[in-house]
């Protein structure tokens, strides 16, 4: 095999790589020591589908993490991991309980009903935490063959308005899904910055707490592509290896996604990672709450800032640094911080919206 340093390429750099904005942690690249795993795991023939090496020593790696009988399944996205998790916890006249502002219900473009042939029973969450007391608004009628079935008790961590749920909290969910009869799955995209914001190892808030499947995330926190559908209790769940490739998340070269995952995870790389993300998200907050004129909407818990201010001046603002509107007609946005994002470019962002604030 050639030395890669001596393999020619005639791909053009079509960007600046020093172009930072704050629309979403999908938008950095991928960490070097991810770069470096993906070339550490080329070369050479490896059993496809997920026999190889690496799919094989990531099951040690989540043991680590998540107790003995943690079982991964990679797959290729973070909607993938979501459909395959949830349709292994349901039957097919199954529904599930989520908040409204669950990424399975606004940002997947009905991929779990459509796709993964389940129901969604929604319940407002204004700080984007379900509650049992939420859960009992759609727990009901198990009996009525005229409703689907509420089966599983979705929760996301951290949520998608940047709070995050405690281990106390998430236990007391779990707890008061499984004497209703309900499993509980964890959609944690984003569960690195959780457990940096918490301080605590992952596993405190899902095995230990109750969780019965988790979608794990690497993409947000420095992986190139590739997260996993976690097992965390093996018997709420059926068929899995089967959903998966029904479900079209069957990597026939896995060990790219496995040593990614490994990468992030053998070490501490999801953490420092993880703990940067947080920490600029908070340097942000604290800049822009010394601008008059802009309101913070919700706890700065992780790596993302919700805020309100005229609309105007966001759209200029996004002439600059590119961001999204989380409410257009409120004038609500968010900013989101990545693993590379730099002091330098949230002192630009805060200075360029103190400049378009007072214009």
């Amino acid at each position: 095999m050639a030395d890669p340093a001596t393999v020619r390429t005639d791909a053009r750099r079509h960007h600046d790589p020093q172009e930072r904005g704050f629309a979403s942690d999908n938008y950095a690249g991928a960490h070097p020591e991810i770069l470096a795993a993906l070339a550490l795991a080329n070369g050479g023939h490896q059993v496809a589908y997920g026999g190889d090496d690496y799919t094989e020593h990531l099951q040690r790696v989540m043991h680590s993490h998540f107790g003995p009988t943690a079982e991964a399944f990679p797959v290729f996205n973070g909607t993938g991991a979501n459909v395959v998790a949830l349709q292994a916890l349901t039957d097919r006249w199954g529904a599930v309980i989520c908040a409204e502002s669950a990424h399975i219900n606004v940002d997947e473009g009905g991929a779990p009903e459509r796709m993964g042939g389940l129901k969604l029973l929604t319940v407002p969450a204004p700080d984007g935490k379900l509650t049992p007391e939420l859960i009992d608004r759609q727990a009901y009628g198990w009996d009525d063959e005229h409703r689907a079935m509420p089966q599983v008790v979705s929760i996301t961590q951290n949520t998608e308005l940047g709070t995050v749920y405690t281990p106390d909290e998430i236990r007391a969910i779990c707890e008061h899904a499984h004497e209703r009869g309900m499993k509980v799955h964890l959609d944690g995209a984003r569960i690195a910055n959780a457990a940096a914001s918490l301080d605590v190892p992952m596993r405190a808030f899902t095995n230990v707490a109750g969780v019965d499947v988790l979608s794990f995330g690497g993409t947000k926190n420095g992986a190139l592509f590739g997260e996993a559908v976690i097992v965390l209790n093996p018997d709420s769940v059926r068929a899995m290896k089967h959903l998966r490739k029904l479900s079209m998340q069957l990597a026939s070269k896995m060990r790219f996604v496995s040593v990614q995952l490994e990468a992030l995870l053998s070490r501490d790389l999801w953490l420092r990672n993880a703990r940067h993300s947080n920490a600029m998200a908070q340097r942000l907050a604290e800049g822009v709450r010394a601008v008059d004129g802009v309101e913070i909407l919700y706890p700065v818990q992780a790596n993302a800032v919700f805020a309100r201010l005229p609309h105007e001046v966001s759209e200029r603002l996004q002439k600059r640094f590119r961001f999204y509107f989380w409410d257009e007609s409120a004038g609500d946005v968010r900013w989101m911080c990545a693993f590379d994002t730099r002091e330098e470019d949230v002192d630009a962002f805060v200075l360029a919206l103190k400049e378009e604030m007072a214009r």
